[in-house]
């Protein structure tokens, strides 16, 4: 209302005030379901009304009205109305209505309750205040990701003397700072690499409170409060960090907080682990009619299960709902609280437990996102830097030992560094170096930790896979070859004799496509077949007669695809074929012509029915209405549409994309229900800039199915004039050429700005849609590798969530959480390449090989697969995987008890660190292991590589070896010499040496050298 307003409700609205009076006569003209009454007040030279006494004469007569009573009005208005209800002589109760209007206004749904007031009250617009929050929510998020995070890391590596008051202005200076002139605006650099951050008002962000740090070393201790604030202190460089920022959009809060633990101890890593599963498991509890009791009751009871001692640490609340108002105290999530949540309420989910001791130091833990409750599970809009390998950060003790054992050469070193810190320390942070003197001990250090830390990693990623496999596969789970439930069809090509067609009275051999049977005289009767039970028909002449053998399908044929399919009766006795003579050599040929004709058509048929089987329709795009829908134009799709390739336009609906072609003859609709990846590829380093779709389940694309749908634009511009122009003819050099270098870099960048831009509003438009977070996915080209999935050579690129090819057809995505294992084969000293076998969790899937990976990437590929926790394993050639799955899906529990994957071999890093702890001697004998196999190997790398790159390597790698061969026994001169006749026999080496006399072969390590500078 306005400052000269009073608002009162009970079977009617009055409405005291002068200026505002015919705004308000609106409402009475409206068909309201509350009558409404306007009582006018006079102004300041005008007589008085009597608005004021009858207003009080309708309050006056009730004996209970409801009040916001903790607020405070003020105005001319207000005084004169406590003045006349002062002198009342009945006053009604006050009642407060700020819980009930809470209530009202908590949720934030596109299809609140308010929508039916909407046309009368002016009340917030629900789909702009769920906007707000979400743009609140990734403001906060990119804060803690882009700059927090990154300047901790920065303190912790550098030992840098700061407060965390200082700390947490810095953090606030990053929306602005200063007056005047002298003002500085929003940090952009750490704002642009958000996402959804385009178009923000920064007028209309601030922070909800300043930042809050603590450390180990805060005067006041770990509070987990929202009002705890910042102290002077210098913040410690080890134990328990918290951090906690709140951000406010257009007056909507977004809140997160994050534990940032230096050296943690395994009690510390459990407890964390503790509260993000917490975290998801609270997730699916929160929806649409749950008390907010029952929340913190379920989390206290998970907590109780889990780790029973922690109980008494546990926070009093986990939560409260947010908006407009920061913390809703009418929907705290306690034990006292009662309210049921409904879906679009915002909260605030805080998680934590404090008076944690760790070697006599108290310390406390949280984890704080901001959450909606929709449909099923509710959604976190924070995100970012919640990991355990994003918030531990490990000192390594190792190099600190090696340097107290060198007192006097390293005392200078100390002396030298500018800030007062120490320079013995060597911290990692998520598996990097981050402070070392010299670059070849930062190498080591960095090999030495990462080999170790791999091999630690491995080893527990394949215990948990072990145990994991034998508790899925419960004893007497049976198998997962479906060979339970298979058994012979059975075909009825007629109902009964009525339905034989005429052409059987002349009991001759005939063919029925309609039924799809073959209808055989026997003894005098008509015996109909149907086509699926015949194998095959072969004919043959001997002499003046023409015979016709029909060939059927009968359990235990050795080469049959149903030899392993149980039948019914064991004992019942089977036909396997029948033989036919006639002199009509030409009426058999036709007859074997048919069957074979038929046979075919009805094996296609039934390929291209179990092809299509996995195809769904899909519902009903919903288009959008009253708006134009957001369109991406000048796109050109893949597969490809019949016709002439033309560029379309892509539009976003309510639940969908939809894909139009130029003249809107033909569209393809996508919907976000059946969206399973949604991957941006930028033009960097490529022609073309790529939004990718990976759906659940296929789709009809004309005549095709299609996994995948991409939308793509090429990203140069091959229209220009290289015919000369009026530039030309004062300009030389390359003035040309660098500028229109320049205008291509800046194309590309707008090119991919407007997809990546496109690809978040689609990411926005299914997380809304759905209520399943879709988040956007790009490449990491830094990270990729070469190899042969389907056919030819590519490159392969890890995301964050899957292993992808997304440049040409046959696109490639590989759902990291799908992989049980990955495989490494034919790893051999002085092979050019290997192959990695992926083998899905899903036995019944085909393992996918990618072979020819250039062995340089070997240490890369590896890394790669241990930093998103799959399971690793290698071995020096490649297996036969179609018998190993048949033997695992006919019984996984046995697999499982007689070992699981460790036929493997184990870790290819626990094999690594063995090399390094032996002699000479094993790395002599692989070498002349290799040097046996390498012809083979080699050939049957060109065999599965299918590509001729790959072959061309392979054909000049016996060259490459011997070479390598002679640098190795170069480099291992020394290490040779106590294993000189093991040497001397390795065929390897006897090839590199044929050409000299066996009996200097000994003294080859001290010759060598000598014999070459003589001639």
């Amino acid at each position: 209302m306005f400052p000269r307003d009073i608002l009162g409700a009970a079977r009617s609205v009055m409405r005291a005030g002068g200026r505002n009076s015919g705004f308000a006569r609106t409402y009475t003209k409206s068909n309201t379901p509350v009558p409404v009454e306007i009582l006018a007040q006079a102004k300041a030279k005008e007589p008085q009304t009597d608005a004021l006494p009858k207003f009080l004469e309708a309050y006056t007569s009730h004996q209970r009205v409801g009040s916001l009573i903790k607020e405070a009005h003020t105005g001319k208005l207000v005084d004169e109305w406590k003045k006349v209800l002062d002198e009342a002589e009945k006053k009604p109760e006050l009642v407060d209505i700020a819980p009930s209007l809470s209530s009202f206004m908590a949720v934030k749904d596109e299809d609140e309750v308010v929508s039916n007031l909407r046309n009368h009250i002016r009340i917030r617009d629900a789909e702009q205040s769920q906007k707000a929050v979400r743009t609140a929510a990734n403001l906060t998020s990119t804060l803690l990701a882009h700059h927090v995070a990154v300047k901790l890391e920065t303190i912790l590596d550098r030992e840098a003397k700061i407060s965390h008051e200082a700390f947490a202005t810095q953090i606030e200076a990053r929306l602005g700072y200063g007056e005047g002139n002298t003002a500085k605006g929003p940090d952009m650099k750490v704002w642009s690499k958000g996402r959804g951050l385009n178009d923000v008002d920064w007028a209309s962000t601030e922070f909800c409170y300043s930042p809050i740090i603590q450390s180990q070393s805060t005067s006041t201790g770990y509070d987990l409060r929202s009002s705890a604030e910042s102290s002077p202190d210098d913040m410690a460089h080890k134990g328990v960090l918290l951090v906690a920022l709140g951000m406010r959009y257009k007056g909507y809060c977004a809140n997160l907080g994050r534990s940032f633990i230096v050296d943690p101890s395994k009690e510390q890593e459990a407890i964390y682990s503790l509260l993000s599963s917490l975290q998801a498991e609270l997730l699916t509890v929160l929806k649409d009619g749950t008390t907010a009791r029952d929340v913190y009751l379920h989390a206290l009871a998970y907590v109780k299960e889990k780790k029973p001692e922690l109980e008494k640490h546990f926070v009093k609340s986990i939560g409260h709902g947010m908006g407009m108002e920061f913390r809703d105290s009418a929907y705290l999530l306690s034990a006292k609280n009662g309210r049921k949540l409904r879906n679009g309420m915002v909260f605030n989910l805080t998680l934590g437990f404090q008076e944690l001791e760790e070697n006599g130091k108290k310390y406390a833990l949280h984890l704080v996102d901001t959450i909606q409750l929709a449909g099923e599970k509710a959604v976190c809009l924070t995100y970012g830097v919640k990991s355990v390998k994003d918030t531990m950060f490990f000192l390594n003790q190792d190099m600190d030992e090696d340097k107290s054992s060198k007192p006097t050469k390293k005392a200078p070193a100390t002396k030298v560094a500018a800030n007062g810190s120490s320079p013995a320390k060597h911290k990692t942070a998520g598996g990097k170096v981050l402070r070392n003197k010299t670059r070849s001990a930062a190498h080591e250090e960095m090999l030495h930790s990462t080999v170790a830390k791999i091999t630690e990693h491995q080893r527990e990623l394949h215990q948990k896979l072990q145990s994991e496999g034998l508790a899925k596969y419960s004893e007497g789970g049976g198998g997962l070859g479906g060979k339970e439930g298979k058994t012979w069809k059975r075909f009825q090509s007629y109902k009964g004799e009525a339905g034989l067609p005429r052409e059987v009275e002349s009991m001759r051999i005939f063919v029925d496509r309609k039924a799809q049977t073959i209808i055989l005289p026997i003894h005098g009767y008509a015996v109909p077949f149907h086509i699926n039970t015949i194998k095959n028909v072969s004919k043959n002449d001997e002499g003046e007669f023409t015979y016709l053998r029909v060939n059927f399908q009968t359990p235990g044929q050795l080469a049959g695809k149903k030899e392993d399919t149980p039948f019914e009766d064991p004992d019942a006795t089977f036909i396997r074929s029948l033989t036919y003579r006639s002199v009509d050599g030409h009426r058999f040929d036709a007859v074997s012509k048919q069957i074979t004709d038929l046979k075919k058509e009805v094996n296609k048929r039934e390929q291209q029915k179990k092809e299509m089987a996995d195809v769904i329709e899909q519902d009903i795009l919903v288009e959008v209405k009253g708006r134009r829908p957001t369109k991406l134009p000048e796109v050109f799709i893949r597969p490809a549409l019949d016709g002439k390739r033309l560029p379309g336009e892509v539009e976003i609906h309510q639940n969908g994309l939809r894909y139009q072609s130029p003249m809107g003859s033909q569209k393809i609709d996508i919907l976000f229900s059946n969206v399973k990846h949604l991957f941006f590829q930028p033009c960097d380093h490529e022609l073309l800039v790529i939004i990718h779709v990976h759906l659940k389940a296929p789709i009809m694309i004309g005549k095709k199915k299609a996994h995948d749908v991409q939308f793509y634009r090429e990203a140069s511009d091959v229209q220009f004039d290289e015919t000369g122009n009026r530039k030309r003819k004062y300009r030389y050099g390359d003035e040309d050429e660098i500028e229109l270098e320049q205008q291509e870099r800046k194309r590309r960048q707008m090119v991919n700005k407007e997809f990546k831009q496109f690809s978040e509003k689609i990411a926005e438009a299914a997380t809304a849609s759905t209520g399943d977070t879709l988040e956007v996915d790009i490449p990491f080209r830094e990270l990729s590798f070469e190899g042969v999935p389907i056919r030819q050579n590519v490159r392969l690129q890890p995301t964050t969530e899957c292993l992808v090819h997304l440049s040409d057809p046959p696109f490639l995505v590989v759902t990291l959480a799908d992989i049980e294992i990955a495989s490494l084969e034919r790893v051999q000293f002085g092979l050019k390449q290997f192959d990695m076998v992926l083998i899905f969790k899903d036995f019944t899937k085909t393992p996918l090989h990618i072979n020819s990976i250039p062995s340089s990437q070997l240490d890369d590929v590896k890394n790669w697969l241990d930093s998103v926790d799959i399971p690793l394993a290698e071995g020096p050639v490649n297996l036969n995987w179609g018998p190993i799955m048949k033997t695992i899906n006919d019984d996984p529990y046995e697999f499982f008890q007689g070992g699981g994957w460790t036929f493997l071999g184990g870790t290819a890093n626990e094999e690594s660190e063995a090399e390094d702890q032996s002699d000479s001697e094993s790395e002599f004998e692989a070498e002349g292991e290799e040097s046996a196999s390498s012809e083979s190997e080699e050939e049957e790398s060109d065999y599965n590589d299918g590509s001729d790159a790959s072959e061309d390597e392979g054909s000049a790698s016996d060259f490459d070896e011997v070479s390598e061969g002679d640098d190795w026994d170069e480099l291992e001169r020394k290490a040779a010499r106590a294993d000189k006749k093991r040497i001397e026999t390795g065929k390897g080496h006897e090839s590199e040496d044929s050409d000299r006399p066996k009996k200097k072969v000994a003294p080859k390590a001290k010759t060598n050298g000598k014999s070459k500078g003589k001639a």
